[in-house]
């Protein structure tokens, strides 16, 4: 079995396993517990996660909070008056480029210099095609029928107001109020992410508080892009070029980090981050880590993780715990007692 081929890492997943909404309450999610002294599979749940850690085990959280950051316009006709539109415009937000400039993804057809009319008086002009739906646009507010640009805080606010919490693609449903909760762990912090660190989501607020009371504990911040959930088109997966994403470690965190004897990783993002701090020594900035086989994590030594989608660099994480054939065995044991799959889905420690 060739662990660089991208074939290695793929799996059939029956539709009605792909959950559209958490568990309620969090903790009646399932937990697939791995042990790989023994290469043993336990089923069991998250009100029993805290059962299954070792006592001096370090817990990381990635504490980044997810943006509202979809939303919704319809593009300005050509040689009209702001007010008459045409095409209906989905767009998402990416990140911050540079003052009054930003990085979405549209769905629609754009062109460089064509605008796009939003709720609020809120306008937005296509300043570079960037390909592949990615536009870099400018934002303006309309004031006695002039275009001021748009300050940043003004323009975070009409995502506030305004924007949707972007769920995944394979979550095939309308999204709901309820959805900025569920979508966001108990504990998220630092507003950046458009998507969510989902092993998190597992926690209530009791739950949280009571791990947190009794295990040694730290954050780290990776703001999440739509990256995490793009599939790998290489036949080598070493010719992948992961995507980067920014993140944070306070200095008592590094510290934390730096003395653990055993560390938890709560998601695959928590995993890359202190991956990265212990190869480079940053505490901030870009992070490209790829984890797989050939290159595997050296400090982390538990991971919490939920079940992911088949040719990602999330599942090649996961084999780099714990071997290419003792991955598709847990994923072919997890479909066949029924475990709900990817974001809103149940959840696999790996010990």
């Amino acid at each position: 079995m060739d662990v660089l081929s991208l074939r290695s890492y793929d799996y059939i997943l029956p539709k009605e396993l792909i959950a559209k909404y958490p568990a309620n309450p969090k903790e009646n999610a399932k937990l697939l517990v791995y042990n790989r002294r023994d290469k043993n599979i336990i089923h069991s749940n998250f009100w029993n996660f805290a059962n299954f850690l070792p006592q001096d085990t370090l817990l990381v959280f990635n504490d980044t909070k997810v943006i509202p950051a979809r939303f919704y316009g319809k593009k300005v006709l050509k040689d009209s008056k702001i007010s008459q539109q045409g095409a209906k415009i989905e767009a998402l937000f990416h990140k911050e480029l540079e003052s009054n400039s930003y990085l979405l993804q549209c769905k629609g057809r754009l062109k460089e210099g064509e605008r796009i009319a939003f709720v609020g008086n809120i306008i937005a002009e296509i300043i570079k095609d960037k390909g592949m739906g990615f536009k870099e646009v400018r934002f303006f507010e309309v004031a006695d029928g002039v275009l001021k640009p748009l300050k940043k805080e003004k323009f975070f606010a009409f995502l506030e107001q305004y924007g949707h919490i972007p769920l995944p693609p394979y979550i095939k449903r309308e999204t709901k109020i309820q959805d900025r909760e569920d979508y966001n762990a108990v504990f998220a912090k630092h507003l950046g992410a458009i998507a969510a660190p989902t092993a998190s989501l597992h926690f209530s607020e009791g739950t949280f508080n009571a791990l947190t009371q009794n295990f040694k504990h730290t954050y780290v911040t990776l703001h999440i892009g739509a990256g995490t959930f793009m599939g790998v088109s290489v036949d080598n997966i070493l010719e992948h070029k992961i995507h980067k994403e920014s993140f944070y470690i306070s200095q008592e965190s590094q510290q934390k980090i730096s003395e653990a004897t055993h560390i938890t990783a709560i998601g695959t993002t928590a995993t890359r981050v202190v991956e990265y701090f212990g190869l480079t020594g940053y505490g901030r900035g870009e992070c490209d880590l790829f984890l797989h086989l050939p290159n595997k994590p050296l400090l982390t030594k538990a991971l919490l993780t939920n079940f992911h989608l088949p040719k990602t660099t999330l599942l090649m994480l996961v084999a780099s715990f714990v071997g290419l054939e003792e991955m598709q065995r847990i994923y072919k044991e997890a479909i066949k007692e029924k475990y709900r799959f990817y974001s809103y889905g149940d959840g696999m420690l790996i010990l």
